[in-house]
């Protein structure tokens, strides 16, 4: 949060969204030639940040970059009265009328060098161009090697496109609709089955791969098009390197001018295109009864629950802090968690939250944690035969293509190359993913469980119950065995399978 008197501010982060920033401050010098401060190029004021959690209120403006800086009310009447007419001493009257109290042209000055040029608000001392160069984001954080990927003219016509999925009375088909769906797929017809049948076909993994690919565009164009929907205007959608994992972000910074209620619909908005495009995935296979559909219906749920996970680069992460009504939530989940521990006191970090944001916090992660766990419990049930599944069709399939280059068979060997790495990338990805959630899982509770022994040591056994009543399943074969082996459906990619089992 940006505060008098502190060098931090609040600016967005790769998704356009906020997250916490630190810089050293610049040394600058009083220059008695600088009547009539002004703001720098392409600044826009938004006015008061809607639906705060914090007990001090809190002013948005947004700078030509993009970029979305949260300052005090103070700050906020001095930014809005330097328009490159007044100068200092008509400022200082102007605000003066408008805080309230009496405000210095000394104070002005000084909130306008230590505080506005360093955030980029207003133009440096003497500069003659409007441009400002200043912080955006945590080195981190940000996302290197970004590319656009639809400029803001194209993004405006795929948000106009899809804007009527935001009605509510669609929303409320989609989401009743999505309710039947999981009821049939997990009570019903079965998840991993459709799983199973993929790990038999190369082809149907390059199909499930491209599935996955699309409805990451897919979901992108949902949060768009509800922030259009909701009376903002979407920027680009990009793509890049965020640490070193793939990411693909959507420029909403404009939602910042707009209420609670239209910040949430953005940040709910890829969630439920992800849910949409499940929908279309599964009257799909009504019409077709390809079950490699199921399978990428499958495992969409994993990518909608990674998301929901209140973690920095995910929809999670934003969504709870515009249901708390805390634009800038990164450091402070931890310490709001630990507070809520009953006999600790509430954490400096988190002492100007209203305590309804520090409940909103607390009850997510309550939530999503044992969504997350339970969906790593159904995997693990069924990983027995996902793994011999799996390594069985991997191992026919190296064995025939040992073959074919064994004889010769140049053109049929690469071809089994080519299915063989199909198989090895899902695998190898699926491994990840579930190492990635367990370990979530585990930092989770070694933060819950910090200073308390008697819960960690009830979490540890707990755990190890858990583990060793999963291990009994599966070898007294109590699991869902593996599916029959099926014939390829593109004998190319498998030489040496059978093509009649």
């Amino acid at each position: 949060m940006t505060a008098t008197g502190t060098p931090q501010a609040s600016i967005p982060g790769p998704g356009g969204f906020a997250t916490a920033l630190w810089w050293p401050q610049p040394q600058l010098t009083q220059d008695p030639d600088f009547p009539t401060p002004r703001r720098s190029l392409g600044l826009r004021l938004h006015g008061e940040y809607q639906g705060s959690g914090l007990t001090e209120p809190r002013y948005i403006a947004r700078r030509g970059d993009g970029q979305v800086v949260q300052l005090s009310r103070l700050l906020y009447l001095v930014a809005g009265a330097a328009d490159g007419v007044r100068d200092t001493e008509a400022i200082s009257h102007r605000v003066s009328g408008e805080y309230g109290r009496e405000v210095s042209e000394g104070n002005v000055n000084f909130l306008i060098e230590e505080k506005l040029i360093p955030l980029g608000i207003i133009v440096p001392w003497g500069q003659e161009c409007d441009e400002v160069q200043a912080p955006r984001t945590d080195l981190l954080l940000a996302l290197k090697a970004h590319k656009v990927l639809f400029d803001e003219p194209r993004v405006g016509v795929i948000a106009r496109v899809f804007a009527w999925l935001h009605h509510p009375l669609i929303v409320a088909m989609v989401l009743l609709g999505a309710v039947a769906m999981d009821v049939w797929l997990f009570g019903f017809h079965g998840a991993i089955t459709p799983v199973l049948a993929v790990l038999n076909q190369p082809v149907l993994m390059l199909a499930v791969f491209a599935l996955t690919v699309a409805s990451l565009f897919f979901h992108e164009f949902g949060h768009a098009s509800a922030c259009r929907y909701s009376g903002a205007c979407p920027g680009c959608i990009g793509c890049g390197l965020f640490l070193i994992w793939p990411s693909m972000y959507t420029d909403v910074t404009d939602v910042y001018r707009i209420g609670r209620g239209g910040r949430i619909r953005t940040d709910l908005g890829g969630i439920y295109f992800n849910v949409v495009f499940m929908l279309v995935l599964l009257g799909c296979y009504g019409l077709s009864g390809q079950t490699f559909l199921l399978s990428a219906i499958y495992l969409g749920h994993f990518e909608v629950l990674e998301q929901l996970m209140p973690a920095v680069r995910l929809d999670g992460y934003y969504i709870l802090g515009d249901l708390a009504g805390v634009p800038d939530l990164y450091g402070k989940i931890g310490p709001i968690l630990r507070s809520a521990i009953p006999g600790r006191p509430v954490a400096p970090e988190v002492a100007g939250l209203r305590r309804s944001a520090r409940v909103i916090v607390t009850a997510w992660v309550a939530t999503m944690v044992p969504l997350l766990a339970a969906d790593l419990g159904y995997a693990l049930w069924n990983l027995p035969r996902i793994l011999s599944t799996g390594a069985k069709s991997l191992a026919d399939q190296v064995s025939g293509t040992g073959e074919a280059l064994a004889n010769g068979q140049i053109a049929a060997g690469l071809a089994g190359v080519i299915g063989s790495l199909m198989l090895i990338f899902p695998l190898a990805g699926t491994a990840y993913l579930s190492v990635r959630m367990t370990g979530r899982l585990i930092r989770a509770a070694r933060r819950s469980s910090a200073d308390r022994p008697r819960l960690r040591i009830a979490l540890s056994a707990s755990a190890v119950v858990l583990a060793g009543a999963l291990g009994t399943a599966w070898v007294v074969g109590l699991t869902p065995k593996p599916i029959p082996a099926q014939p390829p459906l593109v004998p190319v990619l498998q030489p040496g399978v059978p093509t009649l089992v």
